[in-house]
């Protein structure tokens, strides 16, 4: 394993969903170089099923890509909140059901790259509706896809967030075992 030592590190920007930080540091061949590392907090993946075997999934703009994208229910989780509660948190904001079973398929990096957030991909199922809360859910539309069609989603190029697709994939796998 070649691990690069951090000689210095500075934060350059602290904001309320990211931090910036520079990093200084020395690469296993002996050089100096620099790495811009994006902090982000933690975030749960939420593959949603309900009784009639659809995924749930949230259709939102996102005005980094400048573009409405397709996505699986996702959020961060909050200081001093676990991801379990987290996932029961972001169920009811983003899709106004409440889970009566959670169980967790594992998880990925987002960009590991330059970013430190984590997703923690959970699946849901047992669903009920519950009270849909959140300030900024306005521009949310929940959308329903068969089980079924999935792989056809996924191969479509329809889907272009990456966390998105990759715990499809992971849910897939999982239903193929199950």
């Amino acid at each position: 394993m070649t691990e690069e030592k951090t000689l210095s590190s500075r934060s350059v920007f602290d904001g309320r969903a990211v931090k910036l930080r520079v990093d200084t540091v020395k690469t296993a061949d002996g050089r100096e170089s620099t790495r811009e590392i994006v902090e982000h907090s933690d975030c749960v993946v939420i593959a949603a099923v309900d009784e009639n075997d659809n995924i749930l999934l949230v259709k939102q703009y996102r005005e980094a890509v400048g573009k409405e994208l397709l996505e699986m229910p996702a959020g961060g989780i909050d200081p001093g909140e676990d991801a379990e509660t987290a996932v029961l948190r972001e169920m009811q904001e983003e899709t106004g059901y409440l889970p009566g079973k959670v169980e967790m398929l594992g998880g990925f990096y987002s960009a590991p790259g330059y970013c430190t957030e984590y997703l923690y991909l959970y699946l849901v199922t047992d669903l009920t509706p519950s009270q849909l809360y959140a300030e900024d859910t306005a521009g949310i539309s929940l959308v329903r896809v068969p089980v079924k069609d999935i792989p056809g989603l996924l191969a479509s190029g329809e889907l272009e967030d990456a966390k998105s697709i990759a715990g499809l994939y992971v849910f897939m796998e999982y239903r193929k075992r199950g």
